[in-house]
């Protein structure tokens, strides 16, 4: 190892050890002082208790496989695009529990980056007594099109980070840049301003890869995603659940179009990004191996993209679903996860020897906007009140009844917390569901979470774009704890075997200043304790 490398190395520890307010002085200075990214631009990790996935780009292109050493033993590198800009790296055979020396090197032996430290999570099986998640939603947008600035959003999440998650869940809208919905997407994709700024316009009867929609796509898609992340995840496997802007597009419904179920090439596009900039989900033993997404020519791929779990140890098993690749438009029989997904929910909810089960769906559960993409019938009047005495044009029933059966399979878990934390309807939220339809939830109702928005710009809060902020649904019951807030924020979720700690952050774009943010603290906290 070079003099250099060897400081850089022996010096992370101290680093480390340091209070994080040494860090917070300014986005700049802490991208600076703490770790030398190298030519590495963005870097994120997931993990399971026997693997790492990590993705990566770099300042420029690598012509051969660059390698990631593993407690020295070297994992080659997998392009994913066409010009060596995009790398993975999967480690497998992993011990559980345990925290590995990594470093990435460039094909001649060169460093890319200094090293880094990353631990794989506890065997299954095993009992550890604290699980410590970052949660939070809607980090995506474009700087240019009023979205908060990526140098702010990396701020918060850095504050979030200084709580020293042991992982983070980024609960969808990683990407805004919708090409067909007639609501949103002369504001986004559809644009004058966006045409220019990607230089082109994308091809839908083309491939991604290989052809221009691939670069254009890294010109939309990469300044919403790797100067927000950049290199500060690298020790904190990341789960990254899909919502409809990842697909190109705002879940809406007119006569001239609906824009869900995705076509091909939204899915094209939602699976190219994902494979580019942030990790799929790596097998569980419990989790189907031919759930959609997971499963290529009839065989089992090694990764999931729409449906995953984060399982640590005994203590909590967090289950990741999107609603958005499987819905379907059946009427009274349609769904938003197909039914092989919905057993595996169920099934686990069942059966999980785990202290918590967690729902992390892409759809919260308990309020709405009024919108049509949602589990709830509720719909705007021209009162300017939500209804659901006024039928909701092209909203399907069935997508209520999956959501009565999936609430009720959380409420009778035997000696669990219903908890259900999700995103996207920008807001910071939490209430209690006692009662869905006819069903009656109140001996243990479930808990539901809105995590909190990161990227958020001036009228992409519901009461902006919906003219109404997001309430109770009409058909349930609840009690509302934190009535949805419009403003930037995150979650820390601490779990134990006998409770989950929530802690609640948030910060106002419009009366604070972005100094604030490195000192932000819980503006509320709720203990949930778990049913006898």
């Amino acid at each position: 190892m070079k003099r250099r490398d060897f400081l850089r190395a022996s010096t992370a520890p101290l680093l480390a050890a340091l209070p994080a307010a040494v860090f917070a002085q300014s986005p700049a200075a802490s991208a600076t002082s703490a770790w030398d990214a190298g030519q590495v631009r963005h870097l994120l990790p997931t993990a399971n208790h026997s693997e790492f996935l990590i993705k990566a780009s770099f300042a420029s292109s690598l012509s051969a496989p660059p390698r990631l050493m593993v407690d020295g033993v070297a994992v080659e590198g997998r392009m994913t695009d066409t010009r060596g800009e995009f790398w993975q790296f999967r480690a497998t055979g992993l011990a559980p529990g345990h925290t590995y020396q990594l470093s990435l090197k460039a094909p001649d032996g060169s460093p890319l980056c200094q090293p880094w430290e990353l631990a794989t999570f506890p065997a299954p099986a095993s009992t550890p007594d604290h699980l410590r998640l970052l949660l939070f939603t809607c980090a995506g947008g474009h700087e240019a099109m009023k979205f908060l600035p990526p140098a702010t959003r990396n701020r918060l999440l850095k504050r979030a980070l200084s709580f020293k998650p042991h992982a983070a869940v980024a609960n969808g809208d990683h990407v805004y840049w919708d090409l067909r919905s007639p609501l949103t997407a002369k504001g986004l994709g559809a644009s004058d301003e966006a045409k220019a700024l990607i230089g082109g316009t994308f091809e839908r009867s083309s491939t991604v890869f290989g052809t221009d929609n691939e670069q254009l796509l890294k010109k939309a898609a990469g300044p919403q995603i790797t100067p927000v992340y950049g290199t500060d995840f690298r020790s904190t496997p990341t789960f990254f659940i899909q919502d409809d802007h990842d697909y190109f597009d705002n879940d809406d419904a007119y006569d001239q179009i609906i824009t869900f179920p995705p076509d091909f090439f939204m899915r094209q596009m939602a699976r190219v990004t994902q494979s580019m900039y942030y990790p799929e989900f790596l097998p569980d033993a419990t989790r189907p191996s031919g759930l959609p997404g997971a499963a290529v020519l009839g065989r089992a791929d090694s990764v999931a993209e729409s449906f995953g779990t984060l399982r640590y140890g005994r203590l909590a098993e967090m289950l990741l679903y999107s609603v958005r690749p499987t819905m379907t438009l059946a009427g009274p029989s349609a769904v938003f996860v197909e039914d092989t997904v919905e057993n595996w929910l169920t099934q686990r909810m069942a059966q999980s020897d785990a202290a918590h089960v967690i729902n992390a769906p892409s759809n919260p559960h308990g309020w709405t906007a009024g919108k049509w993409g949602e589990w709830y019938p509720d719909v705007l009047s021209n009162e300017g009140k939500l209804t659901i005495d006024v039928k909701k044009p092209y909203w399907q029933e069935g997508w209520l009844k999956q959501h009565d059966r999936l609430l009720l399979a959380m409420s009778v878990m035997k000696g669990k917390i219903p908890l259900s934390v999700s995103g996207d309807l920008h807001a910071i939220g939490l209430g209690s569901i006692t009662r869905t339809g006819t069903i009656d939830l109140s001996n243990n109702p479930v808990v539901s979470v809105i995590t909190g928005p990161i990227g958020t710009r001036p009228s992409g809060w519901p009461s902006g774009r919906r003219k109404i902020g997001a309430q109770p649904s009409l058909s349930l019951s609840m009690n509302e704890v934190i009535a949805p807030i419009e403003q930037h924020g995150f979650t820390i979720a601490d779990f134990s075997n006998d409770k989950v700690i929530l802690k609640f952050f948030k910060w106002d774009v419009n009366s604070q200043s972005v100094e604030a943010i490195d000192t932000l603290e819980p503006f509320h906290t709720a203990e949930l304790k778990r049913p006898s």
